[in-house]
């Protein structure tokens, strides 16, 4: 299994990049960041400066979307950064929350998003697509196998990851949940003809290792409130049911709006809806031996990825925490002699 790290763009950038350095120390494989450019700092040029620091990781957004920046842009950006520094990047995209919602702007449609998708890939990999009535592409950009993996909780853009996507981002670390939507891309992949198998599975939750659960939970119970933006949106468009687990629909109900000047923060006053069992469920908390059971049981689930979101009080000692005893635990034994 592949480990990752999710950032924000907090200033200083210094300390987003120092953090992106000390996760591949660590042996993390993936670099994320949020990407929501009235919030926080502009990831894509951050992006520059990890690459030119590390020599390892890949880098990406967990997620764009198609409705605040330009698809072309983005593409000629990734492909820019692929001559730089070679095939080290990775595209995370979904319909839009936080940086469509602060402009007042709405997520994409479905069908909007498998555009992007399909645009975004090619594009970045050196080919031509259909673009307004014309055929383009980006005539110097290399085919560096960037990959695209789509962010989805519902079962229509669920659907179009299996169809079209590299990658299926979950955010959210609930056995149950992963086990029914990792299900659902799978069977959307097989029914177009892919191998259910090479679409690729990453899992995004918080993670804090500690035996104090009361503090770990305050910390990270802004990330429930993050989950509910998706899942409203979820019941909004398919109704309660919906053919969606009613373990992801049921805490919403005491939900009473969103303030995005406290997104994805810890102590977000505007979380507290959201009860300990979902937090629980949702991040993985406690201490090391806990995250190993966790973590093979996702792996059990076919997960290829887990992406620690890194926002709470205790950032340095989490990815020590990963890189010194929980890595190495959940890797493949390899003898040196037999």
């Amino acid at each position: 299994m592949d480990i990752g790290v999710v950032l924000q763009c907090t200033p200083p950038a210094s300390r987003v990049v120092d953090l992106a350095k000390k996760a591949e120390t660590f042996g993390l494989d993936y670099v994320w960041t949020f990407d929501s450019h009235i919030l926080w700092e502009e990831p894509y040029v951050i992006y520059s400066r990890i690459l030119d620091e590390t020599r390892r990781v890949k880098v990406g957004p967990m997620v764009t979307n198609p409705a605040t920046r330009d698809l072309t842009v983005t593409a000629s950006v990734f492909a820019t950064l692929n001559e730089m520094y070679g095939s080290r990047t990775v595209i995370g995209i979904g319909r839009g929350d936080s940086a469509v919602r602060v402009t007042n702007g709405k997520p994409t449609s479905v069908a909007e998003l498998r555009d992007a998708v399909v645009l975004l890939r090619d594009m970045t990999n050196g080919r031509a697509v259909d673009y307004k009535g014309s055929s383009i592409r980006l005539p110097w950009a290399k085919d560096a196998g960037t990959e695209v993996f789509v962010a989805a909780y519902g079962p229509k853009v669920l659907a179009l990851t299996g169809e079209v996507g590299d990658g299926f981002i979950l955010q959210l670390a609930d056995p149950q949940i992963a086990a029914w939507t990792i299900e659902a891309v799978r069977n959307a992949a097989a029914s177009v003809g892919r191998n259910p198998d090479d679409v690729y599975i990453c899992v995004a939750a918080p993670a804090y290792v500690t035996d104090n659960i009361e503090h770990a939970r305050n910390q990270l119970r802004w990330f429930g409130g993050m989950v509910g933006n998706h899942v409203a949106d979820i019941v909004e468009r398919y109704g309660e049911g919906g053919g969606v687990p009613q373990a992801l629909t049921d805490y919403i109900k005491g939900r009473q709006g969103y303030d995005y000047n406290q997104h994805g923060r810890a102590g977000n006053t505007h979380a507290d809806f959201v009860p300990d069992e979902i937090i629980d469920r949702f991040c993985i908390i406690g201490p090391v031996e806990e995250h190993i059971r966790r973590l093979e049981e996702l792996k059990a689930l076919g997960v290829d990825q887990f992406a620690i979101y890194l926002q709470h009080d205790d950032k340095d000692r989490t990815l020590t925490e990963y890189g010194e005893r929980i890595i190495p635990a959940i890797q493949d034994t390899v003898l040196a002699k037999s």
